[in-house]
């Protein structure tokens, strides 16, 4: 499988290149847009044309392009600016100063649409979503329970690559249906230390199982357990996995001035993600014990959401949007089920909670045009995806708004560059718990991203 993910992703070409220092935290672990047109309307895309990237929210939109052809290719590029701080000690760590893969990141979007007669049909390749930390191995989050500095690494990454094969039909000129069949790739590299405290806390409450606990128990003074599976590799990661997904869409035109749209896009079906593992126990007394196996992280999925949204003109030069959604992330992640095997045979299985719950999702944007020019803004705002209790400091999903701006710059009747900036004002949160923390931690968050692009209408 590793070497058809290789391949398979090679011949996305060289944008997919660029992924791979990819690793930060958005909406959940979903972006907040795709493309520079949407992105820099709040991320609304449901009732509007906002190019190729459309058929990542709402294909049927494919079909308000003229007759022709589209070529888009650009990419995100993020920065998030990540502070941890122990409540118990005052020790802080940030991430955006630490490990081998620090910010900024870069993410793929490139796409491709062909508009004839009362049909439309495209293929892209964009960065679903994604998140990630790197806080090294020198921080208090690689102390075990004892307070004694293990030297082991506390790090993250996951990203998730969606390929969408999408089909458009104009039923008539107030009325478009679309649908996508799309194949999704998610790698996850982990480097996560869990305090001898954490570790009770899930055998506590019946989270913990398999043989290796048993040998676990049997040291004299164990201080943490660390899980590592990681490739430091453009292309691939430490646990990865295949699967396929999709979408459908419509969009009316209510009026000369208003278009309606909605879109359903169903969850991902993803194999479990497998990969080459780690587990070393941490103790006291025998130090250090490294474990090598398999770890296997089981029906781990980007969940459905419906949305509907409205596009307004107020003038021939004006418009604004209005799109709402609901994601339903509590029908996928209420527990992430982690299982590791040792090549001797032993096994592992831990569940950690996460108890997410289903996500509302409101965005406003307004563009407007002058000249060559189109310049556009927006804001998005989403409920809170993840309980405090049950937050992760490697695992960070707290941005909830997020201001945006951008424009569209006319090089030629062919072609034109789009631009965005979105930032996710800074969210401050506490983790009372010592499930996922070893000690109350406060975690504060903020992004600054951009997107531009480069499309040709041939």
């Amino acid at each position: 499988m590793r070497k058809h993910t290789k391949l398979a992703i090679g011949l996305l070409g060289v944008p997919l290149m660029a992924a791979s220092g990819f690793a930060w935290s958005t909406e959940g672990l979903r972006l907040e847009g795709y493309g520079a047109v949407s992105r820099a309307m709040g991320g609304t895309a449901l009732a509007q044309d906002v190019g190729v990237a459309g058929m990542m929210v709402n294909p049927a939109t494919l079909s308000m392009a003229p007759e022709g052809r589209r070529f888009s290719l650009g990419a995100d590029v993020i920065t998030a600016d990540i502070v941890n701080e122990d409540l118990t000690t005052g020790e802080q760590v940030r991430s955006s100063d630490r490990g081998q893969n620090r910010g900024p990141y870069v993410a793929p979007q490139i796409g491709y649409t062909v508009n004839r007669g009362d049909w439309a049909f495209g293929v892209g390749a964009f960065a679903l979503g994604g998140l990630g930390t790197e806080y090294g191995s020198d921080s208090f989050l690689s102390d075990g329970t004892s307070g004694t500095a293990t030297g082991l690494e506390n790090s993250s990454r996951l990203l998730v690559v969606d390929i969408p094969f999408a089909l458009s039909f104009r039923v008539n000129e107030s009325l478009s249906i679309g649908a996508t069949v799309d194949a999704v790739w998610s790698g996850m590299n982990l480097n996560l230390l869990l305090g001898a405290n954490q570790v009770g806390s899930l055998i506590a409450d019946g989270r913990v199982s398999g043989s290796l606990l048993g040998t676990l128990a049997t040291l004299p003074a164990l201080d943490g357990a660390h899980l590592s599976f990681t490739r430091e590799h453009p292309l691939s990661s430490g646990a990865d996995a295949w699967g396929v997904s999709g979408r459908l869409g419509l969009s009316w035109r209510a009026s000369d001035n208003t278009r309606v749209g909605a879109a359903y896009n169903f969850g991902t079906r993803l194999n479990d993600l497998q990969g080459d593992a780690v587990l070393t126990a941490v103790d006291l007394v025998a130090g250090q014990i490294p474990i090598k196996g398999h770890v296997e992280i089981t029906d781990f999925q980007m969940p459905a959401s419906l949305g509907f949204g409205v596009t307004h003109e107020l003038r021939d030069h004006w418009r604004v949007s209005l799109d709402v959604s609901r994601v339903f992330w509590r029908d996928v992640l209420k527990d992430i089920h982690v299982g590791f095997t040792s090549d001797g045979g032993d096994d592992l299985n831990l569940v950690v909670p996460q108890n997410y719950k289903d996500q509302t999702i409101v965005a406003v944007g307004s563009a407007y045009s002058i000249g060559d020019w189109v310049l556009r803004a927006g804001y998005r705002h989403g409920t809170e995806v993840v309980p405090d209790r049950d937050l992760f400091v490697t695992l960070p999903v707290t941005p909830t708004r997020i201001l945006s701006t951008g424009f569209s710059y006319r090089l030629s009747t062919r072609s034109q560059i789009d631009f965005a900036y979105s930032h996710n004002l800074e969210i401050d949160r506490s983790n009372p718990q010592n499930t996922n923390t070893g000690n109350p931690v406060r975690t504060t968050e903020s992004q600054d991203n951009f997107v531009l692009n480069y499309a040709l209408n041939f």
